[in-house]
């Protein structure tokens, strides 16, 4: 791939210029202002149904989530388990909706929210 940014005449890998930090390691429970009409995007990886609890939570407080579902999918009868709680809670008590992405992840929309299907297939126009 030509860079014409890069000049020819370097060489080596190019190294960043300062130090990258995560910051959900240096501050996973960070004390985020909320307004009225945020919302929060959560990710999540569900190893077992045990995390299930905090989906509802932050569900029922109007954050949306995305769930990786990959690791508990091998186990069958557990992955039914989670999938019809999380479909009652959700859907039947909280009034959210579960939508697919994929193979290995939902996403998990509270009330107020609704995915559309399709759009994969719509052509935008581009941005002028």
């Amino acid at each position: 791939m030509e860079m014409p940014s890069i000049s020819e005449d370097f060489e080596g890998p190019i190294q960043p210029s300062e130090a990258y930090h995560d910051l959900g390691d240096l501050y996973p429970d960070a004390p985020v202002p909320s307004f009225r009409g945020d919302v929060i995007i959560h990710r999540a990886v569900l190893h077992d149904s045990s995390g299930i609890n905090q989906l509802f939570d932050w569900t029922a407080s109007g954050d949306i989530t995305i769930v990786e579902l990959k690791r508990l999918m091998h186990r069958e009868i557990e992955f039914a388990s989670t999938i019809s709680r999380l479909q009652k809670m959700v859907e039947g008590e909280l009034g959210g909706s579960l939508v697919q992405i994929g193979d290995e992840r939902l996403i998990i929309l509270p009330t107020g929210f609704q995915g559309m299907k399709g759009l994969e297939d719509e052509v935008f126009a581009p941005n002028e």
